[in-house]
């Protein structure tokens, strides 16, 4: 149940962090968007982007309180089961990376982002992976 917490906690952290760039925040989005080294953004995200990201973050923290049985909603078995490997996975992938720039296997290390991403994103990203396995697998 802990772990249940922490993970439902920080989606929702996360979500509302996304909802806050959608309504035009800026706070902390710079240094969130992969940099080249000239400092050109690898992506160029908008507010519907960012909306769509933190609607799917709290659809997850979400899924975890109904897989728990905090929220009483019946979903497909077959769901469940997919829905229980596929986001520890997602937040798996993103942890390793794209080799270039995100991820611990990230080849452009010295901008703000890559920083960043080194010392909180990857991290995060791979302890919501493993904390999602360990409720999947006890």
């Amino acid at each position: 149940m802990i772990a249940t917490i922490i993970l439902v906690s920080t989606f929702l952290v996360l979500s509302l962090i996304h909802f806050s760039w959608a309504l035009g925040s800026r706070k902390w989005h710079d240094e969130a968007i992969p940099k080249t080294e000239a400092g050109d953004w690898v992506i160029k995200p908008g507010k519907k982007d960012s909306l769509i990201v933190g609607l799917g973050l709290l659809f997850f923290g979400i899924f975890y309180l109904i897989k728990v049985e905090i929220i009483d909603f019946q979903l497909p078995e077959w769901a469940i089961n997919i829905a229980s490997w596929l986001i520890p996975s997602i937040f798996l992938f993103r942890a390793i990376g794209d080799f270039k720039y995100v991820g611990f296997f990230k080849k452009i290390t010295t901008t703000q982002f890559a920083k960043k991403d080194s010392q909180i994103y990857s991290p995060l990203c791979l302890a919501i992976s493993i904390i999602g396995f360990i409720i999947e697998l006890f």
